[in-house]
């Protein structure tokens, strides 16, 4: 287990980026405060994705390869919101994974799970109409990450946001409910107020399983505001 956090609880439950318990977060968190700057124009506009630039197919990582990937085929859906409520309409969701064994398509990730040859773990979707994401995946495996002595991290999914301007990109991670690691794990945990915690939970759903195809997550993500979905904390 982790040691304790030096610092108190940060009133808005949003991750502290020098949580102490997160070892690299030392060297990576700023030593001095922010130095704040007016935004340029180009980050109050918004990024612009045109149905031409994702294809359908980006949104089902279940397909990218020749042969069917390995483990339990699950839907995550929700729809992205500002922080009034409003659908953040025909912006770019990014995620990307681990496979079922909790092994990334990555050279930095060797720890001794097997690699997937039908998966490589990273899609693209675009909202709708109603701020509504859909994505087809696996459900990804836990995995050991060398932070402390016997440490994992829970079964999680990365997403990457753009809102209606740049200045409002997230980055954040989903969670899976019932997960017994939630308790042991620093990056989890540096979410400090339990409310914003829930918020980075899926919750099962099913009207969105399909019968003997895929069980299904329904997952709300707000932009901003007092019910924001939590940052990351440069996670693993």
């Amino acid at each position: 287990m982790a040691e304790a956090a030096a610092a108190p609880p940060r009133p808005d439950g949003h991750p502290d980026r020098a949580y102490r318990p997160y070892r690299s977060t030392a060297l990576r968190a700023p030593q001095r405060p922010l130095v704040v700057t007016p935004p340029s124009l180009t980050e109050l506009a918004a990024p612009v994705f045109g149905a031409a630039d994702v294809a359908p197919i980006e949104a089902d990582l279940t397909r990218h390869h020749a042969g069917e990937p390995l483990g339990e085929r699950i839907i995550v859906t929700g729809r992205v919101l500002d922080g009034d409520g409003r659908p953040v309409r025909h912006q770019l969701v990014e995620v990307w994974q681990a496979n079922a064994s909790g092994r990334y398509r990555h050279d930095g990730d060797q720890h001794p799970a097997p690699l997937d040859p039908n998966f490589t773990g990273g899609g693209r979707a675009l909202t709708d109409d109603e701020g509504r994401y859909r994505f087809v995946t696996i459900k990804p495996g836990a995995y050991p990450w060398r932070n402390h002595t016997n440490a994992w991290r829970p079964a999680h999914i990365h997403f990457s946001l753009f809102g209606t301007a740049f200045t409002q990109r997230l980055v954040t991670q989903m969670y899976f409910p019932g997960d017994p690691l939630f308790g042991l794990d620093p990056i989890f945990q540096s979410v400090t107020d339990e409310k914003a915690q829930q918020r980075l939970i899926a919750a099962y759903d099913h009207d969105v399983t399909q019968p003997e195809w895929a069980l299904g997550y329904r997952w709300d993500i707000v932009l901003d505001g007092t019910h924001a979905t939590p940052p990351d904390v440069d996670g693993a």
